[in-house]
């Protein structure tokens, strides 16, 4: 619902937003609740957030869910965590469907010490809104973006050694392709919750003229009010890519 509070759709709008959802386990933890409970509430607030960027009119919305390094977490609280997901993705991939939204996963498939239930479920979501044609919704699961640069250089080496390029046919844009996020714009607004001022190897090639916006609130708090300041904040940028721009 467009309120007074509501950044004007005729205002500057970022075309991709990207999210660093951080902050659930302090959250929980000021209120003497259990780590899962803040990953509770935190994927209430993901529903929130993805409502309120599909209303915006924002084309891409990417979230860093569960990067290579999380599977180091206790494993209880891994496994009681990819149930959640789980769930989530299984009761709301209707609501996906009744917004047009299409799903995908930014992250590696292979190699996670994980019970594969959780890729079961993120697959199904994928194949059932790939039809879709409205904003595009990014997981970022068992993401690392040093793993994804890797890759990126494996596939152009391959690519080389088989003759279906030369050197010299390596520029930015074979690079991005070679990328998870391979025909998507890159991020024009990162946003990072509970006040962690980093990026937490989060999308180290797409991030590099993105602006960035960090708040005190942990994620179960980041709620659409603060969604929209960050939108107005956005919308006050003046983004250079590196130029010089002369007042007229």
């Amino acid at each position: 619902m467009i309120n007074k509070t509501t950044p004007t759709i005729t205002d500057k709008l970022p075309k991709h937003v990207a999210i660093i959802l951080d902050g659930n386990g302090r959250w929980a933890r000021m209120r003497n609740l259990s780590r899962s409970q803040g990953h509770i509430e935190g994927v209430k607030r993901v529903e929130e957030i993805v409502h309120t960027a599909c209303d915006l009119g924002i084309k891409v919305l990417t979230l860093y869910t569960f990067s290579t390094e999380n599977w180091k977490r206790p494993q209880n609280e891994v496994s009681t965590l990819m149930q959640i997901i789980c769930k989530a993705l299984n009761k709301k991939v209707d609501d996906l469907m009744r917004r047009n939204i299409r799903f995908q996963l930014i992250g590696k498939q292979d190699g996670a010490p994980a019970d594969m239930e959780v890729f079961n479920c993120i697959q199904t979501t994928i194949n059932q809104t790939k039809g879709n044609t409205g904003m595009v919704l990014n997981m970022a699961f068992n993401y690392g973006a040093r793993t994804e640069i890797v890759d990126a250089v494996r596939g152009i080496a391959k690519a080389v050694s088989k003759k279906e390029i030369s050197p010299d046919d390596i520029n930015e844009e074979v690079f991005s392709n070679a990328l998870y996020t391979k025909g998507l714009p890159d991020p024009d607004l990162l946003i990072r919750t509970s006040g962690e001022q980093r990026i937490s190897n989060f999308l180290l090639w797409q991030l590099s003229y993105a602006e960035f916006y960090f708040t005190e609130k942990f994620w179960p708090d980041f709620d659409k009010e603060e969604f929209y300041k960050a939108i107005r904040e956005y919308q006050k940028r003046e983004r250079r890519y590196g130029e010089v721009v002369v007042n007229s």
